[in-house]
């Protein structure tokens, strides 16, 4: 069970990233407990960008290890909760 997960995300005044939010909304359906930190600014949102070495947000870290965007995070999800076939 991961011990931390940091969800970084844009809610900026005249956006809302629609990527940021099917990432909440996929570790709220897991029932995961997670940090939201909101970018609320284009320097915000800038800064973690060249912080980190990466182009878009969200970006979802899990135990300080960078899963990536929204994508990714659906992927690492399913690959945990996946169940292996019956032989």
């Amino acid at each position: 069970m991961p011990q931390s997960i940091i969800l970084y995300r844009m809610v900026l005044p005249e956006h809302t990233c629609p990527f940021g939010l099917r990432a909440k909304q996929l570790l709220d359906d897991q029932g995961a407990e997670f940090e939201d930190r909101i970018l609320s600014s284009r320097e915000e949102v800038d800064a973690f960008k060249e912080k980190h070495g990466v182009s878009t947000t969200p970006q979802t870290f899990v135990d300080d290890e960078r899963i990536g965007g929204s994508q990714e995070l659906e992927h690492w999800i399913q690959s945990r909760t996946s169940v292996a076939p019956a032989e």
